[in-house]
């Protein structure tokens, strides 16, 4: 979710922008680490080991695969805060080439059919040398080069193509993408080689460089931004802010049919809010040939209409949110083949700090926070399901990543502990705890809206529980739907009290944390700011050695969660289900989920 105030980061699925991508009503990732709930096909996908490889399979050529994709997509450009949807950078991964792709096991996988290599070079200055694949050609036939790299830096680092102001709402100037990070540290991108050599030089160390140029943010045709702006073809290095505006905004409005894509397919049709239709592209010159006749991605913004499409053959994918109906029902489909799984995906509830009262008593966060029985709300809800998930210890790193501590539970956070919860009130001098609740200086507290992604139902069910949590301390709770199509607006513009939904996180925490954790940070909605925390940050950001990277963002935790911003409740399962005829489709429980390997999807041979 990489920064503009109004970015929505890497790591959210936001209509207005987000994978971290922003999830709300839709999926969002995939699983790849521990889960139940599996059965033939995908059986082996949550056995430690087998994520990359789980419900594999030789494929026959022909037939046709739809997949779901649980929000339409209303513009194209994923680097963008707005464009940044984890259904758009669902459609967009398939047709566009980036360096490193998140893999299902939680890390991350050099493209060959783009780069051969990328290799650090060195440490003072931090050197990156990219060797591009000699046959990596957009499908206009025009190669890819360095140009397109230097075109990515400069729209993407915040001072070469500016964000609009605060005062354009319309933002029809500038670059608003949806993280700097790193790329603000970058010093040069040069090619040599005719173009198929990129060399990176950075001015600041930057730890997660394997996110640089992907990792779920592919690369858009350069030449392409030159031609539509005037610009020199080639000559990225020198595009005016102006220039790159114009194929910046390009890529907004336009999809993928109309300008050159470099994939194992071609986008052939979108028809808004129903479907895209993709055919394997004849100048694809990856290593996996696609074996499908057609690849469809079918909008059905109902998930309890999932499972009703794939059993009567309409989709032969489905990637909804868990719901204990919906899980039965897909158990009960003939020759369909499904998986529960946990990944960077994690649901939490968050404070906003630009309400008064909220903003002004650390006390009062504090006990809201413990009053909440984290317990609870998993028994009621994803534990129906998936016995398995339990509270989530960390606002950084989820179980099974390196560098993952739980620094919440010592707190009393999440524990649903009444006296401990009242007794931060008594001691902060609130009056009329357990009735009415006032502040020290008299003024009563709430009541607070809590606010979800209509026809949620668990979440629904959070929003009622924490109402049910919070009214023992005498806070009065309203619960108050947003529609799917309304997070990013409800989010940028400070409208809640207390919101629950999930990020669906990038393999890299130190530029997740940047983009939530800062001050102004992109994902940074509810308005933390605490210096220190900025500064650990800062640390972890530009720390190359990935354990005292680690470390660093710990601390800064512990400081944030004895802060109560944000409430980390669990790792969200995620639910895949496909038809058994089909091999090569798994869960990725990252930012770019299931289909970030289309070209080996394929019919069973």
């Amino acid at each position: 979710m990489r920064a503009h105030p109004s970015a929505l980061a890497r790591g959210l699925t936001l209509a207005a922008g987000l994978v971290l991508a922003l999830a709300g009503c839709s999926s969002g990732g995939g699983g790849g680490g521990s889960g139940s709930g599996t059965s033939a096909g995908l059986t082996s996908c949550t056995t430690k080991g087998k994520a990359d490889t789980c419900n594999s399979g030789a494929t026959k050529a022909g037939g046709t695969f739809t997949y779901v994709l649980e929000k339409n997509i209303q513009q194209w450009n994923v680097q963008d805060a707005n464009g940044n949807t984890f259904e758009n950078g669902e459609a967009l991964g398939v047709v566009l080439p980036q360096v490193f792709v998140p893999q299902p096991d939680l890390t991350v996988a050099l493209n060959t059919d783009l780069v051969t290599s990328a290799t650090q070079t060195g440490t003072g200055p931090q050197t990156i040398v990219y060797k591009i694949n000699p046959k990596a050609s957009w499908n206009d036939g025009t190669p890819i080069t360095a140009d397109d790299f230097v075109y990515y830096w400069r729209t993407n680092d915040g001072k070469d193509c500016p964000p609009p102001p605060a005062s354009d709402a319309t933002q029809t100037k500038g670059c608003l993408p949806q993280s700097t990070a790193g790329y603000d540290r970058v010093k040069s991108v040069t090619g040599s080689d005719g173009g198929k050599t990129v060399t990176v030089v950075m001015a600041k160390p930057f730890s997660d460089w394997k996110s640089l140029f992907g990792a779920g943010y592919p690369l858009y045709p350069a030449h392409v931004a030159e031609k539509l702006s005037g610009a020199k073809t080639g000559d990225a290095a020198h595009m005016t802010a102006a220039q790159m505006t114009e194929g910046w905004q390009y890529f907004q409005k336009t999809p993928p049919t109309k300008y050159a894509t470099a994939g194992p397919y071609k986008m052939q049709q979108w028809v808004d809010n129903d479907h895209a239709t993709y055919v394997p592209d004849p100048k694809w010159w990856g290593a996996h040939k696609p074996s499908l006749q057609r690849l469809i991605f079918k909008v059905i913004t109902d998930a309890t209409q999932e499972p009703i499409a794939l059993q009567n053959n309409e989709v032969q994918g489905i990637y909804p949110q868990p719901e204990v109906d919906l899980v039965k029902q897909v158990k009960d489909i003939p020759n369909v083949t499904y998986t529960i799984g946990n990944g960077l995906n994690w649901e939490h509830f968050d404070l906003n700090l630009h309400n008064p009262v909220i903003g002004k008593y650390k006390a009062l966060r504090q006990a809201m926070f413990t009053a909440i029985s984290v317990k609870d709300i998993v028994s009621k809800t994803v534990g129906q399901f998936d016995p398995k998930v339990n509270h989530l210890g960390n606002h950084n790193f989820v179980p099974g990543q390196a560098g993952y501590q739980d620094v919440v539970t010592a707190t009393g956070q999440g524990s649903g502990d009444l006296a401990k919860a009242k007794k931060y009130l008594t001691d902060a001098r609130f009056t009329g705890v357990g009735t009415a609740l006032k502040t020290p200086d008299g003024k009563t507290v709430g009541p607070f809206n809590c606010r979800y992604t209509t026809g949620n139902q668990i979440r629904q069910s959070e929003c009622q529980i924490l109402q049910s949590n919070l009214a023992s301390l005498g806070i009065k709770v309203t619960i108050k739907p947003i529609g799917a199509a309304d997070l990013g607006t409800v989010l940028v513009g400070h409208q809640y009290d207390i919101i629950v939904f999930a990020w669906v996180a990038s393999p890299f925490p130190s530029s997740n944390a940047q983009q939530n954790w800062v001050t102004g940070g992109g994902g940074n909605y509810g308005g933390y700011s605490d210096k220190t925390v900025d500064k650990l940050v800062a640390q972890a950001v530009g720390e190359t050695d990935q354990t005292k990277a680690a470390a660093l963002l710990n601390q800064a935790d512990k400081i944030m969660t004895d802060d109560a911003y944000v409430l980390p409740l669990y790792q969200k399962p995620t639910f895949l289900a496909v038809q058994t005829r089909f091999v090569n489709v798994r869960d990725n429980a990252t930012n770019v989920g299931p289909p970030y390997n289309t070209a080996e999807w394929g019919l069973k041979k």
